[in-house]
């Protein structure tokens, strides 16, 4: 058994070739050949067991590997189905359509951008979920931002930056609770020190957004006009559509779990149609739940809008989680991942340094695997000793996973997040990505922190001594 185990250990250098060739693959598939990103993911699971097998692996160490990838992303991956039925529930009640037409009465299209980010950054840090607000009020400001004239790809980069900025710095978002659990920090010490490269990011999001938002405003009153006719026609707009979104910040405020949250939202938008409409087949409500609502409205740009939704939505999103898992399970097992980061790990010596290459390997787990838990998992695992021996707080790395792991996953075209917002606002990665500010400057300023000092957090003679 010990001659087995050396044989298999894998060493820097062949480590460095088995991630590298991941990469081209999976960038050459969906970025050159627009390939969608499951099947490069799983060519590269099958060349992975492939080598696993000629180095000596064993088919129990194969299917383990798997397993517990995949295991990690079981909550998740229920909660993308909750979220499916959420968006189809929504519109056919009338919430989101009700959420554009309001808007229109209140949103000019030269402050558009801002005051989208902006939103996105209140409701995000209310519900702690950042896929719940593209999916939601995402879907909604997209609607109007395209009926004002407005470039899609800048209106999906101002929702996902104010969605992301909410889910990284609520205590209720599962990625700010797991960076602080991965280097066991108190939860709100790390939200706390997050907002040193946060906030130059908002700021710098929001100047930008003002700028970009000014100078491609194109305001027609009439094709306003002629979509408020149409949603109000089709659809039952009142103020009762606030009611799901009520809901959403008690349930936060209440620090509900967010599964019972999608639930009770489901059940309240079911609750709405019945209201609006008595006599609707439960037959088709389960239709709609399942398969997506389905606009008539007989206005194209409106009925390409609204059509969409649903549980099966969901299923090639499931299927990305899935694969990505496994990949990130494999590569673990096999100790791929380990034998990168530990040398690197060992030989880093000053602060700016180590918060550079913790961003770097948050980036390049996201790349390599696409999974942004994963993306704070392992660098958080392989770094956390070196910090400490350089004398800096967990919340320094907590930091740094965040600004390199939770999101960057949404800059990547194979990645869960980035897949999950493409498909739901319906604008590609690569065409979002450089209005996505704030995932692009959170990095910036961290590593800015990590070598000037400031906002760099050490250890006290306490917790040395510990």
């Amino acid at each position: 058994m010990q001659i087995k185990h050396q044989n298999n250990r894998i060493g820097l250098i062949e480590g460095i070739i088995v991630l590298l060739g991941m990469l081209i693959i999976m960038g050459i598939s969906v970025i050159k050949f627009q390939i969608s990103p499951e099947i490069p993911i799983l060519f590269v699971i099958l060349l992975l067991i492939v080598w696993a097998k000629a180095r000596g692996f064993s088919w129990d160490s194969v299917n383990q590997g798997i397993i517990n990838g995949i295991t990690t992303g079981i909550i998740p991956m229920f909660i993308f189905i909750l979220i499916g039925a959420l968006i189809s529930s929504w519109i056919a009640a009338g919430v989101i359509p009700s959420l554009m037409v309001f808007g229109f009465h209140m949103i000019s299209a030269e402050w558009f951008l801002p005051s989208v980010f902006l939103v996105c950054t209140i409701v995000g840090t209310a519900i702690g979920s950042a896929f719940t607000v593209v999916s939601t009020i995402g879907i909604a400001f997209l609607g109007m931002g395209l009926t004002l004239g407005i470039n899609p790809a800048m209106i999906a980069g101002a929702v996902i930056s104010g969605a992301i900025f909410g889910d990284k710095t609520s205590p209720l978002s599962d990625s700010t609770n797991l960076a602080s659990a991965v280097v066991v920090a108190d939860l709100f010490s790390h939200i706390r020190n997050l907002m040193w490269s946060t906030i130059p990011a908002f700021l710098t999001s929001l100047i930008v957004f003002f700028i970009i938002g000014r100078s491609n405003a194109q305001l027609d009153e009439r094709v306003i006009n002629h979509t408020v006719n149409v949603l109000s026609a089709h659809f039952n707009i009142t103020a009762w559509a606030f009611l799901p979104i009520l809901l959403m910040f008690l349930c936060a405020w209440g620090k509900i779990p967010a599964i019972p949250t999608l639930f009770m939202n489901i059940v309240v938008a079911v609750g709405m149609i019945y209201v609006d409409k008595p006599g609707t087949k439960i037959q088709l409500i389960v239709d709609t739940l399942t398969n997506g609502f389905v606009s008539h409205t007989g206005n194209k740009s409106v009925d390409n809008l609204l059509t969409r939704g649903g549980i099966m939505s969901m299923m090639a999103t499931i299927a990305l989680i899935i694969s990505a898992l496994a990949l990130g399970g494999l590569l673990m097992k096999f100790g791929i991942i380990d034998a990168v980061m530990q040398p690197l790990s060992k030989r880093l010596s000053s602060n700016g340094s180590l918060i550079l290459a913790v961003i770097l390997s948050g980036i390049g787990v996201n790349l390599f695997v696409g999974e942004q838990y994963l993306s704070v998992i392992l660098p958080g695992n392989a770094f956390k000793s070196t910090f400490t021996k350089a004398g800096l707080a967990p919340v320094a790395l907590s930091r740094a996973l965040e600004d390199g792991g939770t999101v960057i996953n949404y800059l990547v075209p194979w990645g869960v997040a980035a897949v999950f917002a493409a498909n739901t606002l319906g604008v590609s990665t690569i065409h979002y990505l450089p209005f996505a500010i704030f995932s692009l400057a959170s990095p910036v300023f961290s590593i800015l922190s990590g070598f000037t000092g400031i906002g760099l957090k050490h250890l006290n003679k306490t917790e040395k001594a510990a």
